[in-house]
């Protein structure tokens, strides 16, 4: 009897908060959500807010707040910081969203007004900038060359520089390399149209070009392929190198063979990212381009126009009709952009390595 007794196995009463505890609905969130939501437009209407950030805020604030209470009552507080954050990461990534799509939306709205096939297919040629009218076409023809030219300097150089600092870097060298790469991420874009228009213009006497635009996009573009370029690399496995050279395969073989076509993905969303920067940028093409309203197929000649320049010139006339334009041009330049990073993706997915079963 004695034996039996001290074989059963004891009852252990399950703790305060464990997974045995009570537990919220999963529906809770959205209703939590709903509920913030309601009780921040009544309080802002109440207050006499106008701006719907102040609405906003104050929803986010009482979704945080009766998470906490709701999730602390039920399941305790431990679980309630755990919702706590989750509540936090939620509200931040809406806060972040919300200025996007509205973003999005007033650009869609506003420039799909006078977006058109005659649009993308005409330039200001003989088209006063009161008048309506007119299209983007040299200044969608200049932004191509003049970021194409760009990404065919920075890009190589960007990507040799990474290989050396993470392949063969070591000693002052690569300390001044990665110093100065630092300091370039930080130059503001009218510096790099200064020191080419001191240089390329004032100095050696070239006249205003795309091609004098696109050095000073690749300055800006150089130091950002360099930073993603080598964090990628440092990403690949080190047993891969180690591979590659125990089976006698040269180092540049291995790099070229091994280490880059395992980080392609990420090389190419680092060199989309540099595009998407210089792609907007005013300044260098502002000095060194000049704008026209012709169209400009020679880079290396004569001034150009850009989407970036083309949105400013035309946004300052202020008539209904250049704004209009303004915001058309602006809808194109963010759908070029995007057409640009899908290609990108396509690309990386389709020169991956692929890894089978």
């Amino acid at each position: 009897m004695s034996h039996a007794i001290q074989d059963r196995p004891l009852a252990v009463a399950p703790r305060r908060g464990s997974l045995s505890h009570a537990r919220l609905p999963r529906w809770t969130p959205a209703a939590v959500a709903v509920g913030s939501v309601v009780a921040g437009v009544g309080i802002g209407l109440a207050a006499g807010w106008h701006s719907k950030v102040q609405w906003g805020l104050v929803s986010a604030l009482l979704f945080v707040l009766v998470t906490y209470a709701l999730t602390s009552k039920v399941e305790g507080s431990r679980q309630a910081k755990d919702r706590v954050a989750t509540s936090l990461v939620w509200v931040c990534f809406v806060l972040a969203v919300v200025p996007l799509l509205s973003l999005a939306w007033v650009t869609v709205s506003k420039g799909m007004a006078v977006l058109d096939g005659y649009f993308l297919t005409h330039s200001m040629n003989g088209v006063l900038d009161a008048e309506a009218g007119g299209g983007v076409y040299h200044a969608l023809l200049g932004t191509i060359e003049q970021v194409g030219i760009a990404t065919l300097i920075a890009a190589p150089i960007g990507l040799l520089t990474a290989v050396y600092l993470v392949e063969y870097g070591g000693g002052k060298l690569a300390q001044a390399v990665t110093f100065f790469v630092d300091v370039m991420t930080g130059i503001p874009s009218i510096v790099a149209g200064l020191f080419v228009l001191a240089t390329w213009n004032l100095m050696l006497g070239f006249g205003p070009s795309g091609f004098a635009g696109a050095m000073a996009l690749a300055i800006l573009m150089m130091p950002v392929v360099v930073r993603s370029t080598e964090e990628m690399l440092k990403l690949v496995p080190n047993e891969l190198r180690e591979a590659s050279l125990a089976l006698g395969i040269p180092k540049w073989r291995t790099i070229l063979k091994v280490v880059l076509p395992t980080a392609i993905g990420g090389i190419t969303t680092g060199v989309m990212l540099a595009v998407a920067r210089i792609t907007g940028e005013t300044a260098p093409v502002l000095l060194l381009v000049f704008g026209t309203k012709l169209i400009n197929p020679n880079p290396f000649e004569g001034a150009q126009s850009s989407l970036p320049l083309y949105v400013y010139e035309q946004y300052a006339v202020g008539t209904d009709a250049a704004v209009a334009r303004a915001w058309a041009a602006a809808l194109v330049l963010i759908a070029f952009v995007m057409i640009l990073n899908l290609v990108a993706r396509g690309i990386a997915r389709w020169k991956a390595p692929k890894t089978g079963r």
